[in-house]
């Protein structure tokens, strides 16, 4: 694996580079470009790798990742342009298009985008990657390695997918937790203890989110082995299809989406 240079120290790459390290990255692989001088302190205490304070002091090395707010990226990438030669640039920066990157990048058109979710930060993340068609696979094998760091990886062949991944596995998380809270609340409104009610909850969540992703069988499948004909899950269902759940959830995507495509735009705008 090249040797890496992360721009900006924040979760997300704190995240990135905990895995690397934990897959056998050397923390000489690793530089970081990260202005707050308490978390580059953090960093360096934690991994031992070389943090600088200024993009200026940076080696930048063959591999950049791009980890900064968006609004950000803009500033960043013009202070880059003039060093770049024949880097790869990984983005993790969420709604920035690859050709509003190289236009702040001066053209340069090596770039891998990317959008992973939160369960990275325990290893256990989703990202989905976009590419042009000049890179190639040596490139696209380079930035997978990266992001397999943290969890799964999907590409992605139309970059304006990316604005469902965002409302899908960006969003999603957020979306599980508050069904998880829907859950301990009602626990907790059927009398049961608090703690009780949030343990409840959480390991139902993840079991059945292993179990989905173990058995091999679609989720509609195990769905109906847990639905026995007059029971209790049967009436919890016809409850939740009453309600409109998968229209709910759907709804919800989609306005995801929506607000995706539109931060895309604004970002664009930036100057």
């Amino acid at each position: 694996m090249d040797k890496l240079t992360f721009i900006g120290g924040g979760n997300m790459a704190t995240a990135i580079i905990s895995g690397l390290i934990a897959d056998g990255m050397t923390a000489g692989s690793v530089e970081v470009v990260e202005p707050s001088e308490d978390a580059a302190t953090r960093l360096k205490q934690r991994f031992g790798i070389e943090v600088q304070t200024s993009l200026d002091r940076a080696i930048l090395h063959p591999v950049i990742v791009l980890a900064v707010k968006p609004q950000q990226l803009p500033d960043v990438a013009r202070q880059l342009a003039s060093r770049l030669k024949n880097h790869l640039v990984v983005s993790i920066a969420a709604g920035v298009r690859v050709a509003d990157l190289t236009r702040w990048l001066g053209g340069h058109e090596r770039i891998v985008r990317t959008m992973p979710n939160t369960p990275a930060m325990v290893g256990a993340g989703i990202t989905g990657l976009f590419a042009g068609k000049t890179l190639d696979e040596d490139d696209r094998s380079r930035a997978e390695t990266v992001l397999r760091a943290v969890g799964s990886v999907v590409w992605l062949n139309s970059e304006s997918d990316l604005d469902w991944v965002t409302a899908v596995s960006g969003s999603g998380p957020a979306y599980v937790f508050y069904f998880i809270e829907a859950l301990e609340t009602a626990a907790k409104s059927a009398g049961l203890p608090a703690e009780t009610a949030r343990h409840l909850a959480l390991h139902t969540v993840f079991g059945a989110a292993r179990l989905a992703l173990e058995a091999g069988e679609e989720p509609s499948v195990l769905r109906a082995r847990v639905t026995s004909k007059g029971g209790t899950t049967e009436r919890g269902i016809a409850s939740l299809t009453e309600d409109g759940l998968a229209e709910t959830v759907a709804k919800a995507v989609r306005a995801a989406a929506q607000r995706s495509k539109e931060l895309g735009d604004e970002l664009g705008r930036l100057s």
